[in-house]
């Protein structure tokens, strides 16, 4: 035989035999792979300095790469979550967050699209750490009404978990969630949820009306800053106190795009979609008015997120923009995933993720 025929004969021996391995050979690939994934606590890799990421880039609507409202915050080794969206706390687990990790939820608002999943990431919390306290949610007034909802709603779950697990991963202690309500701070006042260890964390007023109350975000880490909008118009307060920060982390809804989606709705005669297209246009932020912000408030960089509409189709972000990045170049489009970093001792802004 020649040789290349001896090459074959080898070739098709090794393909028969990987066939027959298969099973074994899946299995121990498998069992790597959890092994890596159980062991990944990205919180713990990180350099000192707050870091932020997307657990969910987008709004109400379904999109591919932006899943509901949710930032996760990392000020040194402590982890905080904005809003809990639909899949937020999956997308965690995909960017190598431990749930366990988390110290607290802070609430915007209480739109369905921003709670929907408290529920999930309170559970998940609980039991991936074996924590033993609740969950602390913070928020402004009217946030106990929401918390006791979600832990009336959840009841049943507590005692099912603890009986089948035991306090090795239950401990009934830590179950569910305390709430953490605060009085929305008056225009030109910030309200302080947490001063300590170098890390303060202030929340302040936003206008998302009919939705009251509503505030922002922002978080202080050793000399570096980020401020998160939640939803709202374009509004002063933000920008003064968004002033000289390192990311500035605004919502964003394209009018153009929205009046788009209108005209089918009228030409598919859909009445409800014509009303709500038009409604939502008076409570948000657009590209343009989130990148007039930044560049009067001298931030180091925008990331957009909370977009509205999805965006689905290929070149749809310069439609999105619709001429922001001209005003503001130093942005980024958010997606689930997008991660920075703002090392402390540093003024340096870092993209360490574009998404998942």
């Amino acid at each position: 035989m020649n040789k290349k025929t001896i090459f074959v004969i080898a070739l098709l021996l090794l393909l028969v035999l990987l066939f027959i391995q298969k099973d074994r050979i899946l299995s121990t690939v498998i069992g790597r792979a959890m092994e890596s994934r159980f062991g990944t606590d990205l919180v713990a890799e990180l350099d000192d300095g707050l870091h932020l990421a997307l657990c969910g880039a987008g709004g109400p609507l379904p999109a591919p790469k932006a899943s509901g409202p949710c930032v996760v915050v990392i000020a040194g080794q402590r982890m905080f979550v904005v809003d809990a969206g639909t899949d937020g706390l999956r997308n965690l687990g995909r960017m190598g967050m431990q749930a366990g990790r988390i110290e607290a939820v802070l609430l915007t608002h209480y739109h369905s699209d921003h709670i929907d999943g408290l529920g999930e990431v309170a559970t998940i919390r609980w039991v991936g750490a074996a924590n033993t306290a609740p969950l602390p949610v913070y928020g402004p007034t009217g946030l106990q009404q929401v918390v006791n909802g979600f832990n009336s709603a959840y009841a049943f779950d507590k005692g099912y978990r603890h009986k089948h697990h035991g306090d090795t991963v239950a401990p009934q202690s830590g179950w569910g969630m305390r709430a953490r309500e605060f009085p929305t701070p008056a225009i030109g006042k910030l309200e302080t949820l947490i001063d300590e260890a170098g890390l303060k964390i202030e929340a302040l007023a936003v206008d998302h009306a009919p939705v009251v109350p509503a505030v922002g975000y922002r978080f202080s880490y050793k000399g570096r800053s980020l401020l998160i909008s939640g939803d709202t118009v374009a509004l002063d307060n933000l920008k003064n106190f968004a002033e000289g920060i390192d990311l500035l982390v605004h919502e964003a809804l394209a009018p153009n795009l929205v009046m788009q989606m209108n005209a089918a709705a009228n030409k598919l005669g859909n009445k409800i979609l014509d009303k709500v297209t038009i409604d939502i246009l008076d409570y948000h932020t657009s590209p343009l008015e989130a990148a007039q912000i930044a560049k009067d408030a001298g931030v180091g960089h925008l990331l957009y997120y909370h977009i509205e509409p999805p965006l689905v189709i290929p070149g749809q972000e310069s439609l999105f923009l619709d001429g922001a990045d001209e005003v503001f170049p130093n942005y980024t489009v958010g997606e689930d995933g997008v991660m920075f970093s703002l090392p402390s001792g540093s003024d340096d802004i870092i993209k360490v993720r574009d998404g998942l």
